[in-house]
């Protein structure tokens, strides 16, 4: 499983910015977003509390920050686990596959995301309005995914919009059970890509 690593804007050492946006998105996954604060950020980073503010604002915008950071790398790492797949079927459960192994990579501060709501926490709508966005395109590109499968014939004719919406809620309901409670099994993961995978069968199945 690659990791998502933070990318230096010069190469080498992070610079004070980059050290600054890894602590705070280690922070927010660890903490939430009421309990981190820019002196545990700073303390973190070991960078002066001043460039915090000089760089990011206020706490509400580095927490947008730290979340479209998270976003883009989920982004890409989808992106690279469907490309040359063989059919639309395979790209889907790629995709679920992928999505499932990011929130377990220590390296990919998924935490951000789950444990910190990018919605409740936002303020301006033009805050919300943009990761809503981000949100939007991973669900765009699983409905596209479907759109193949449903043209190549590996999946069954149906609402992509809304086959997608369903995968991700469910994919997010696993997640969320995985990370946050004491109640999943060791192979919850793989019983959700079984679930997935025996559905768009059983539906191909049928339509044939």
């Amino acid at each position: 499983m690659n990791s998502s690593k933070p990318v230096c804007e010069r190469g080498g050492m992070p610079s004070k910015k980059e050290a600054l946006l890894e602590a705070a998105k280690e922070l927010f996954g660890e903490l939430g977003y009421a309990e981190t604060t820019f002196k545990k950020i700073s303390d973190k980073a070991g960078v002066a509390l001043g460039l915090l503010t000089h760089h990011y604002g206020n706490k509400e915008k580095l927490f947008l920050a730290s979340g479209l950071d998270v976003l883009e790398n989920f982004h890409s790492f989808l992106e690279n686990a469907v490309k040359h797949s063989p059919d639309g079927y395979t790209a889907v459960m790629r995709f679920c596959r992928a999505y499932l192994d990011f929130s377990l990579d220590k390296n990919s501060n998924w935490l951000v995301l789950v444990r910190c709501s990018p919605y409740s926490d936002m303020k301006t709508g033009a805050d919300r309005d943009l990761m809503d966005a981000r949100f939007a395109n991973i669900l765009e590109m699983l409905a596209e995914l479907l759109e193949t499968g449903m043209n190549d014939g590996s999946i069954a004719p149906m609402n992509s919009n809304a086959l997608a919406q369903v995968i991700v809620s469910l994919m997010v309901g696993a997640n969320r059970t995985m990370l946050l409670t004491p109640y999943a099994p060791a192979n919850l993961y793989d019983d959700v890509l079984n679930f997935v995978s025996r559905a768009l069968k059983s539906c191909r199945g049928a339509a044939e």
